[in-house]
């Protein structure tokens, strides 16, 4: 079944998020759900030359590995029908044209337990996309990030802000991969200046 057809059928569209998504949807939602999805991992191993980079000093963003033991937390956005067409239109420029990103469909656990599991639009970049960068060490990840900034801002606030959703919304999730990163990037600055420099380009 085609995903527009899907969607009409349910009335409603939803819509996993894992990285800027989880704190700056920009779209019209019904509502949103914490949870996660199994069989990936997050990794910061896609290259951003528009939104969080550019093409001299790309950015690094988060994309979806595929871990059959892993999972990865987010959030789930329910768009309804009548918000669908223009949402979708949306998400395409940011996620696709600009991003690089591909849409699969994947099963959603919400982290209410009296919540049922449910079918989830979500955007991946895969390693046959011209920015995308691959594996590197934590530390030469945060030293991209440090100097990076695009047309939404810098690359430092997209760490941190996703870093921040994951210990107020999932506190009890240990993302190794994530939090690795991030303090490697802490140490790269004085205390204090890393806050600094993100608000720089916002």
């Amino acid at each position: 079944m085609k995903l527009v057809d899907m969607a009409h059928e349910k009335h409603s569209l939803w819509i996993f998020g894992y990285g800027s998504l989880v704190w700056k949807p920009d779209f019209a939602y019904k509502r949103r759900k914490v949870g996660y999805i199994k069989g990936y991992k997050r990794r910061f191993w896609h290259g951003d030359d528009f939104h969080r980079g550019d093409k001299e000093k790309p950015g690094r963003v988060a994309t979806l590995v595929e871990d059959e033991e892993a999972c990865t937390w987010g959030v789930a956005y329910e768009v309804p029908q009548s918000h669908m067409e223009e949402s979708l239109q949306y998400l395409n420029v940011r996620e696709v044209m600009l991003g690089g990103y591909i849409t699969e469909i994947v099963e959603f656990v919400p982290k209410e337990k009296s919540h049922t599991p449910l079918l989830a639009l979500v955007y991946i970049a895969t390693s046959d996309n011209p920015i995308y960068l691959g594996p590197a060490s934590d530390v030469e990840i945060a030293a991209q990030i440090s100097i990076s900034s695009g047309k939404t801002g810098h690359n430092i606030e997209y760490l941190l802000r996703l870093a921040e959703f994951m210990r107020l919304c999932c506190p009890e999730v240990e993302d190794e991969h994530l939090f690795s990163i991030e303090a490697a990037l802490l140490k790269i600055f004085p205390h204090g200046e890393v806050t600094l420099s993100a608000q720089k380009a916002l």
